[in-house]
């Protein structure tokens, strides 16, 4: 085809799991493949902790296999808060600050997960503010809809 060079790259499996979160729809395919050079990749067993209740918030993190579930210290047991699946992203008030974690977040299956860092996510903003900003903006709308969500009596607590 002579017009070939002008058709959009085609994405690996990888990105375009990143394209399907609502967290990165909004990016160019150029702009995933910076963002996908800062996640780091991890991987857990079924039943091994993500984070615990209380850690200091480091990383964003979407599972991209497997599901993971989010579960709260309640008296001597715990509540489940969410079960999230691939494409679903979690720890998401990390990349804005250090605070404590308020749930325990643990894989449920063998899963893999992309990791964003706040250090990343902040080294970004400052490289390429365009990024920084679309990624910041979803980031707003998601935490906006889940607030909205839980002052109407409907939580979706798909991300902590």
């Amino acid at each position: 085809m002579i017009f070939g060079f002008l058709k959009s790259p085609e994405l690996s499996p990888r990105l375009l799991r990143l394209k399907e979160s609502a967290l990165f729809a909004s990016l160019t395919p150029l702009e995933l493949k910076i963002v996908d050079g800062l996640m780091h990749e991890r991987r857990y067993l079924a039943d091994e902790i993500i984070f615990d209740e209380g850690e200091e918030g480091q990383a964003l993190y979407l599972v991209m296999s497997g599901r993971v579930i989010i579960s709260r210290q309640l008296g001597a047991g715990r509540e489940v808060v969410a079960e999230l699946s691939a494409g679903s992203f979690f720890g998401d008030l990390a990349l804005l600050d250090n605070s404590p974690r308020n749930a325990q977040t643990r894989a449920l299956d063998n899963c893999e997960l992309a990791v964003f860092f706040r250090a990343d996510f902040m080294g970004l903003m400052d490289t390429d503010p365009v990024i920084g900003y679309k990624i910041s903006l979803a980031l707003a709308r998601h935490i906006g809809r889940r607030l909205r969500d839980w002052m109407t009596g409907k939580p979706q607590l798909e991300a902590l």
